[in-house]
């Protein structure tokens, strides 16, 4: 094979920085142009990141890049959730039922800088920071680039560039209104482009729970720990070194909201009502609530993710989710690794390659956004509910009983590698079923498994994963 062209990838963030690897590992000479100083060498400001959840298909990506050998030293599995009851009380709920069905939290930016460090040890590929993109132009190949360090303006052409860059990514921004532009005979896109942001009416805030005074965690590590409370909640993730991350998600508006925690006073007031064994954890609260940023949550939807042969989309760049799936930087791997797979499957010829991968991610895309925004009502509320966790306890039965027709929609986005839209697809059929079995109900041997098996073999087929 000829050697490739040189890329630009906009953006070190996590799918930049996996992809560049990736692409260096194939010959690629890759350049990287990231907005942000190295955060290997700076301090960053606390609070701007909800702590990460790495699965199946972000695992497999890393193992498709050689990596994760190395992140394994970053992880702490979690094996499911833990419920806080308003009363004090606690419940564990088993993600999966087997002892492979965890997930694992992981700080962003311990893993960020794990894959900038595998990304400047491929000799290919080359990271600039403090390089802010200005303007792109699409027709002349040509990037207006700051260099924030002194304030000087370039103009620089690029010969393939890669949108890594983010919700707010100047590559889509760029992209879509030029496709949009175009006309049939110009381009090979469809006439058809579009784009979205969807804000969530709820913003979130981080907390910590530092580590006792031995060093040790002061509540169970290897769990999500959640405080649903209808319409809003918090939760915390574990860290190494002892620490939770701990996020509150809460409308912005109304009562009780973000506008209404406007003092010491009320911060604390709020906790003490709602999360009392939280408050008791979370040393200098008010100071820490108002000290840390307020976050928006939106979804970003776009289309088309390409242009020709030459710029690309991946990750939030292509499909920013909210985070209650879990799946943002999963989603963000596989559009690596499932780029990378058309790329040696069509011996790298980016004209043929580019098509699939917008064909094959942009139905997933939006089926992930949609069951992530499902999944917060489930986390703030349904979750709790004896009917949700009867439905979980019956899943999970008929799991064990028909293995290759019935995996939980759960179970599918996290710890398989079936396309996010079966799993939507499926999900649904099996949602009725549930429905129609525990009508009614309120214990799992009250269930009519003959019933389950004519409605099974009825309306699904076997899984193949």
């Amino acid at each position: 094979m000829e050697r490739p062209n040189s890329i630009t990838i906009a953006g070190a963030g996590l799918a930049g920085a996996l992809l560049s690897v990736m692409l260096g590992q194939r010959g690629y000479q890759v350049r990287i142009l990231e907005r942000r100083p190295d955060m290997r060498r700076s301090t960053v400001q606390a609070g701007r990141s909800i702590n990460l959840a790495l699965s199946s298909r972000g695992i497999h990506a890393l193992q498709q890049a050689g990596l994760m050998d190395q992140v394994k030293k970053l992880l702490i599995p979690m094996r499911g959730r833990i419920l806080h009851h308003l009363d004090g009380s606690t419940q564990f709920l088993s993600y999966g039922q087997r002892p492979e069905e965890v997930i694992y939290s992981v700080s962003r930016r311990d893993l960020n800088m794990l894959l900038m460090d595998a990304a400047e040890l491929a000799p290919p590929v080359n990271v600039f920071f403090e390089q802010k993109i200005d303007a792109i132009d699409l027709q002349q190949r040509s990037l207006q680039i700051s260099d924030l360090t002194d304030g000087y303006s370039r103009q620089e052409s690029y010969e393939r560039l890669i949108g890594a860059d983010g919700a707010g990514s100047i590559v889509r921004r760029s992209l879509i209104p030029f496709v949009r532009g175009q006309s049939p005979s110009e381009s090979s896109e469809s006439s058809e482009s579009s784009e979205s942001s969807e804000l969530l009416d709820h913003d979130y805030k981080e907390l910590e729970i530092p580590p006792s005074a031995d060093g040790g965690y002061r509540i169970e590590p290897e769990a999500l720990h959640i405080w649903p409370r209808g319409d809003y909640m918090l939760i915390a993730l574990p860290n190494q070194g002892g620490s939770f991350t701990v996020t509150l998600f809460l409308p912005k508006t109304g009562q009780p909201s973000f506008a209404t925690l406007n003092s010491h006073q009320a911060v604390n007031a709020f906790f003490q009502q709602q999360f009392p064994d939280a408050l008791e954890l979370i040393p200098d609260l008010a100071d820490d609530f108002f000290r840390n940023p307020q976050g928006i949550l939106g979804t970003v939807r776009c289309q088309p993710w390409y242009y020709s042969d030459q710029v690309v989309l991946i990750g939030d760049a292509a499909h920013a989710v909210v985070p209650f799936h879990g799946q943002g930087m999963n989603a963000s791997f596989e559009d690596c690794s499932e780029l990378i797979r058309l790329l040696d499957q069509h011996g790298h010829a980016w004209d043929q390659a580019l098509p699939q991968y917008y064909q094959a991610r942009l139905p997933n895309a939006n089926a992930i956004a949609d069951m992530a925004l499902e999944n917060y009502t489930i986390m703030r509320d349904s979750v709790s509910q004896p009917q949700f966790q009867l439905k979980k306890d019956v899943g999970f039965e008929l799991e064990r009983r028909y293995p290759d027709r019935f995996i939980p929609r759960y179970s599918m986005v996290m710890f398989h590698l079936l396309p996010y839209a079966d799993a939507q697809r499926i999900g649904q059929i099996q949602d009725s079923i549930l429905e129609q079995l525990i009508t009614g109900k309120s214990q799992p041997h009250e269930i009519d498994y003959d019933l389950a098996d004519q409605l099974i073999h009825s309306q699904l087929e076997i899984i193949s994963s």
